[in-house]
Parts: C-alpha cells; structure tokens; sequence
C-alpha cells in the first residue's frame, strides 16, 4: 500500500469529482486519477455505491475530490497556479480549461467548469512584475491588469517601455 501523503488538498464537488480528476489528469503533466472510491452507504450528496471520492495529482499535488453536493461552491479565494514557460503552454493549459466549459476572467485567472480557479501565470509575467525596475514592473503590471489570458509579447514590450 502506498504511503498518503502527509498532506492533501481536499476539493468540494457536486457529484463529479471524477470527472474533474480525469480531466486534470489528461491535461497537466504529473498529474493522474489515482484512486476511485464507492461510497459503503448512503450519504447526504448520494446513495451506497456512488463515487464518494477520487484520489488524484495535479501536477504533483495530492488532491482529494469529495462528492459533497451542492452546499459548498469553489471561489476565488482558493486557485491552482501554474507557471508557464512559454505562450504555447500558456495557450494550451488556458484554452483547455475555457474551452471545456469554463470561463476567463481577468489577469490570467480563469475558472473551469466544475468552478475551480486556475491562474495561467507566464514564468515572464511573473519576472518582469517584480523587476527591481520599478517603473518596468509597474508597466508591465499594467499591461497585466487590462488581459484576461495572458499576452506574453504584449508584457514583454510594456516592460520595455
């Protein structure tokens, strides 16, 4: 038996947890649906024999999909950020999670369609914003603030100036 690992990120879902961990798993690299588990009894969200949760990775993170119901919805206030190397990879990761019934919002946020956040954050947004060049990094800054996915070309040219 493998070891749990010490800590995992638990994840509220309305019934379709797995469907959301088979989907991160073929979208993410080191990521996998690791385990599906059958609920003993009935439950509050289902009945004895749903799936109650899935043990899956993302990108290297445990995670844990609870079949909660309908009580509990994802905000903001929890994301997966994931730093991108290039525009390819930001266009892929972002296109695949808007363009599987999700939604863009702003600065390189969007969110997929069981409401989870994912921040689609380029390794060159997040260096040109905290540059030691102030007046670079605030341009760069601002240039950020009027995207939704991210631009990489469009932020490297604000941080020139």
């Amino acid at each position: 038996m493998v070891k749990p690992a010490k800590n995992t990120i638990c994840l509220w879902y309305d019934g379709d947890a797995e469907d959301a961990a088979r989907f991160y798993a073929k979208t993410f690299p080191d990521s996998s649906v690791d385990a599906v588990h059958l609920a003993p009894g009935d439950f509050p969200s289902g009945k004895k024999g749903d799936v109650l949760t899935v043990e899956f990775t993302v990108m290297g993170i445990p995670c844990l999909g609870l079949n909660g119901g309908p009580v509990f919805k994802h905000n903001e206030a929890f994301s997966f950020q994931v730093a991108t190397a290039d525009q390819d990879e930001t266009d892929r990761y972002w296109n695949a999670i808007v363009g599987n019934g999700g939604e863009e919002s702003a600065c390189g946020w969007c969110r997929d369609k069981w409401g989870l956040s994912w921040q689609i954050t380029p390794i060159a947004l997040t260096k040109a914003v905290t540059d030691a060049d102030t007046d670079a990094a605030q341009r760069a800054f601002a240039a950020m603030m009027e995207m939704k996915k991210i631009d990489i070309a469009a932020i490297e040219a604000a941080h020139r100036g």
